[in-house]
């Protein structure tokens, strides 16, 4: 007996000492990982041209119906429209030799110029190789033939809750940042859409983290870092990784194509409650239940029906309904895809010829809808067609026509004049615009019939009337 216990405490003290080996190593290895990976993290500077008039000349304004208030108007519009550099700040790393660098679509989103800055200082301009809204990720490669140091992506999968990790970044633009902190939990939902499947760190990421890295302790990209719960903007201990094997696909597909190709399978589904599970006989509370099936999509093709529940997808268990989306949309397009339904009490397996989820209208409803915009030379603007939201804003605008002016050029003719972007032109010469198409148009046949000077009718963002004289030069 005294023999057992001296051995359960060897074992013990063992045990013991191989903890504070590790947490030894733990500490001294943060210190080597940021020495190894901190040269891979870039800042990034997203920058946007912002058109705006000119400032308000003191530092107070006059009272409504003075005197003095007509000629300051006039005053800031004789000093026209004015361009000012607004730059946005997040972070990013590099993941090729050839300078290839991944970040969140909302770093660079709407950017005019994207400059890359390594923590030697050394700093470059960037190119957009590809951007993905739904999933968050951006693909850059920077202008410069040369070899830049890199970082792996990891294999996610075996992520576990309490796991070490490490974020660097740019946090309120101070570069070079290292912070470390355990995984708090993963596949966390935060209802950003339909693949949420986050790393939640307690790792501090704040303002300027975005796009950065999330290390294992083997130097190696677990997650990106995207988003934070805060209510103050600042760090609170919950932050949130894109995990790097749903990246991967996204990235891989940026780079080749410049654009997602995701799978689409052609069906509604829903949650599978315990009340659901027991009437169908099924013994877990797993799946996706399909709700509808799309007469059109793969799944009507390969004899899916609703209240189905598909329970594995390419060899997958679907553990739950969310995980059923992003299983899809990793799988490749127009190949054949694996399922296994549970239906009438027993389990039948099904191959299915997946779409494209890019092409489908309801993908594309839900899409921000791009802006095409015109450059009017004569007039020294860009112009695009009224949208739907416009209508929403302005009363005056309900019968959607018109073109929305997106640029002031400072040395056309427009530039002098009470006119700003946001405004809305309904008309010229008196009659109605439909659309940019159609105000090309009546500018050539106004010009070709020699006019000199236009007139513009219109409806500014307060929803007020108003009629402008241009003259062309």
């Amino acid at each position: 007996m005294k023999k057992i216990f001296k051995i359960f405490l060897l074992f013990i003290f063992l045990q013991s000492n191989s903890l504070i080996a590790n947490a030894r190593d733990v500490s001294k290895g943060f210190a080597d990982l940021a020495e190894k990976a901190m040269p891979s993290v870039v800042n990034i500077s997203a920058t946007r041209i912002v058109e705006t008039r000119g400032g308000q000349p003191f530092p107070f304004q006059f009272p409504p119906g003075s005197p003095f208030e007509d000629f300051f108007k006039e005053f800031q519009q004789q000093q026209g429209p004015q361009k000012r550099k607004s730059t946005a700040l997040g972070s990013g790393f590099v993941i090729k030799e050839d300078g290839t660098i991944i970040t969140n679509n909302h770093v660079i989103e709407g950017a005019e110029g994207i400059y890359i800055k390594f923590t030697d200082g050394k700093e470059y301009e960037a190119e957009l190789i590809g951007t993905d809204p739904v999933s968050d990720i951006a693909v850059l490669k920077i202008k410069a033939k040369q070899s830049f140091p890199f970082v792996k992506l990891a294999n996610s999968d075996k992520a576990r809750v309490g796991d070490w990790v490490v974020a660097i970044g740019n946090p309120f633009g101070l570069g070079g940042t290292v912070t470390t902190g355990i995984i708090s939990a993963i596949n966390r939902d935060i209802h950003m859409g339909r693949y949420d499947n986050f790393i939640q760190t307690d790792a501090s990421i704040n303002q300027g983290n975005s796009g950065g890295p999330l290390f294992n302790l083997d130097g190696e990209v677990i997650g990106i870092n995207s988003a934070i719960y805060s209510n103050s903007g600042g760090s609170v201990g919950i932050g949130f990784a894109i995990p790097s094997n749903f990246a991967k696909n996204v990235i891989d597909q940026l780079v080749q194509y410049g654009e997602t190709r995701r799978g689409w399978l052609g069906v509604r589904i829903q949650q599978v409650t315990k009340e659901i599970a027991d009437s169908l006989g099924l013994k877990e509370t797993i799946g996706a239940l399909v709700t509808e099936v799309n007469d059109n999509g793969p799944a009507k093709k390969a004899d899916v029906k609703a209240g189905d529940v598909i329970i594995e997808f390419n060899g997958k268990k679907v553990k739950e309904m969310r995980d059923l989306p992003r299983l899809v949309g990793e799988s490749p397009v127009g190949k054949p895809a694996t399922m296994k339904i549970w239906r009438d009490k027993k389990e039948i397996s099904k191959t299915v010829v997946l779409g494209r989820l890019e092409h489908t209208a309801e993908f594309k409803d839900k899409m921000p809808e791009k802006t095409k915009e015109t450059s009017l030379k004569s007039l020294g603007i860009d112009v695009r067609d009224l949208k739907e939201e416009d209508a929403k804003q302005r009363s005056k605008l309900k019968d959607k026509q018109g073109v929305v002016i997106e640029k002031i050029d400072p040395n056309g003719p427009l530039a002098l004049l009470p006119v700003r972007p946001g405004d809305a032109i309904v008309a010229l010469q008196n009659n109605k615009i439909k659309n940019v198409k159609d105000f090309k148009n009546k500018i050539a046949k106004a010009l070709k019939s020699g006019n000199k000077t236009l007139l513009l009718t219109i409806i500014d963002s307060n929803n007020s009337s108003k009629y402008i004289g241009v003259k062309i030069k």
